[in-house]
């Protein structure tokens, strides 16, 4: 699978200022492609644009050449920065995990899910704990492409290390792109194929 993001542009309304500007971009199959820029230069509005959250003001996403659906199950799939965000607060993380899929037992151990944390609400577990819930339940085998917005910047250091371990096995088995949305650099350049920044 293919994404091609060509001209994107992106501003709330008519009168308020760009917030992303003619961007373009693709990311082929089993690439990591890391799109790397500081604060404030909609790193988090592009993820969204690229995953069909929203709708650019102008320019078109593609997958394999045709436009991206909003009816249909979309295989690129979005991981947020904040993972509390993300979930219902009112649902206990089995219906949380099963709300579109159910994962298997293998992928649940492969992300280090403990069977108890299934019981239990979103508010009782770490944020690392949250995180790998969020990962595991759009891991369905139609996910062809994983944006990544700063998945691991609320993270503790060893806990980030866990997770894009995971993700990267993971990844490479499937030959499942990423696209790896950072202001960190070094990061990018340590698990991605290819550099793309925003600010220049």
């Amino acid at each position: 699978m293919q994404l091609d993001a060509n001209h994107i542009s992106y501003r709330y309304d008519k009168k308020s200022p760009w917030v992303l500007k003619d961007v373009s971009l693709s990311i082929k199959e089993g690439e990591r492609v890391g799109i790397v820029a500081p604060s404030g230069f909609g790193k988090s509005t592009l993820a969204k644009i690229l995953a069909g959250y929203e709708i650019p003001s102008e320019g078109e996403v593609l997958i394999d050449g045709k436009p991206l659906s909003h009816k249909e199950f979309c295989p690129v799939q979005l991981i947020y920065q904040h993972p509390e965000l993300a979930v219902n607060p009112r649902w206990k993380m089995k219906k949380t995990l099963t709300e579109c899929w159910t994962p298997d037992d293998e992928l649940l151990a492969k992300m280090g899910i403990e069977k108890e944390w299934l019981d239990r609400w979103p508010s009782e577990l770490s944020g690392g704990e949250l995180q790998r819930f969020c990962i595991a339940r759009i891991l369905s085998p139609e996910t062809k492409l994983l944006i990544c917005d700063e998945i691991s910047t609320m993270l503790d250091v060893i806990t980030q290390a866990q997770v894009w371990n995971i993700l990267l096995d993971i990844a490479k088995e499937r030959n499942m792109s990423l696209a790896v949305i950072t202001h960190n650099k070094a990061l990018a350049d340590k698990i991605c194929t290819r550099i793309i920044n925003l600010d220049k």
